[in-house]
């Protein structure tokens, strides 16, 4: 077999690249990355009857079903008031507005998450400043973030990374409002407080490959603070509270109703899919201790992750993840260059070296498959094919 028989396909999936088998051996895959279709075999039907119902009503704009979303959502995050938008960036971006975010002022970012992070930033207008992340979990570091506050600073946006809460007690002791990217993190707790209860305002993503996943791009933003919230909804819908009454430039950013309809009959099922990727975590923590040179998944002392993403940590990667394709296991590089690096944000005039800690992890990551509906014997084909790659090293 050539090497490009053996190189798997890159698909890049908001800014996920997913590992697809390659056409010669696509027959052989065993064990895909996700797989969307296992949650909504028990749905289908009432989705479906739930599009008759709004097509006959043609509430197709911040119909009912939206609000009752945005009650649910907000009960379920432990929050006062949720509004939805129609992304997490979007999400992100009017928090930041809504918080009181001007122009050329700073918000301290980590220097490993996706880039909406930063996009969210300079599109509100603020000044990213990138700070390193901590190895205890792979969030942005608080000391860090200290030593980049500056005169200019008005928010840290800690980011709660592949499904794990970050320190938002050592992080608060910082001085700085909080800002919470929790796009991965639905259900996450850590010392008894849940992502998207502990900052001023916190922004959810519904892409559908998350956790709690629409069928199209979808977010909301949640706040204990009911004149934030209320802002965001201004915002969400060019600036006005009433109808011709634009107090201020917004957006068209509202949460579809479609959307809402199909995340209203997947919330109740939230707990059971994120208990469910707990157990698959638990089975590749346990099966993979001391195989090769992994490093597994951080799991700070009172933390409960939702495992968006199980991502170990090798020398290799890209050999390692050519050898699962084989075994027709599907990986993906979440994320495989840090934001700083990458050419949009090249301006910041920040070089290799600038955060070792995020460019060690963007250099050694690779995730494994997890998704509620994986089985147990697709969980055993991946620790087999983890173990017999480094057996064979």
């Amino acid at each position: 077999m050539g090497e490009e028989g053996r190189l798997a396909v890159g698909v890049l999936t908001q800014g996920v690249r997913l590992r697809a088998v390659a056409p010669d051996y696509a027959c052989r895959v065993a064990v895909p990355f996700m797989d969307l279709a296992r949650a909504h075999v028990s749905l289908s039907t009432e989705i479906l009857s739930d599009f008759a119902e709004l097509i006959d009503k043609g509430a197709f704009v911040n119909g009912p079903a939206v609000t009752r979303f945005e009650e649910a959502f907000a009960a379920d995050a432990g929050v006062a008031r949720c509004v939805g938008i129609a992304s997490g960036l979007d999400a992100l971006r009017i928090a930041l507005i809504a918080a009181g975010l001007e122009p050329g002022e700073e918000v301290i970012v980590p220097a490993m998450t996706f880039v909406a992070t930063l996009e969210a930033v300079t599109q509100a207008g603020g000044v990213p400043v990138v700070a390193d992340i901590h190895e205890d979990d792979l969030t942005l570091d608080p000391d860090a973030a200290a030593a980049a506050t500056s005169g200019r600073t008005r928010f840290a946006l800690p980011v709660h990374l592949y499904g794990q809460l970050a320190d938002m007690t050592r992080l608060a002791s910082v001085g700085l409002p909080l800002i919470e990217d929790a796009c991965q993190a639905p259900g996450a707790v850590r010392d008894g407080r849940q992502a998207g209860a502990e900052g001023l305002a916190a922004a959810f993503s519904f892409y559908p490959a998350k956790n709690l996943g629409a069928m199209g791009d979808a977010g909301a933003l949640v706040t204990d603070d009911g004149e934030l919230a209320d802002r965001a909804l201004a915002l969400r819908e060019h600036g006005q509270r009433r109808k011709y009454e634009h107090e201020r430039e917004g957006f068209t950013a509202r949460l579809d109703t479609v959307q809402a309809v199909v995340l209203l009959r997947k919330l109740p099922l939230l707990e059971r899919w994120n208990d469910e990727r707990r157990s698959i975590a638990a089975r590749y923590l346990e099966a993979l201790a001391d195989v090769g040179d992994l490093r597994l998944p951080p799991v700070p002392a009172g933390s409960d992750p939702v495992w968006h993403l199980f991502v170990i940590r090798t020398h290799d990667p890209e050999l390692l993840a050519a050898h699962l394709a084989e075994q027709g296991v599907q990986s993906g590089r979440h994320y495989p260059r840090p934001v700083h690096l990458t050419g949009a944000y090249a301006y910041l005039g920040l070089s290799e070296g600038s955060f070792p800690v995020a460019e060690a992890l963007a250099r050694e990551c690779l995730s494994l498959p997890i998704f509620p509906g994986m089985r147990d014997d697709e969980v055993d084909r991946v620790v087999s094919s983890v173990t017999t790659f480094f057996d064979g090293a």
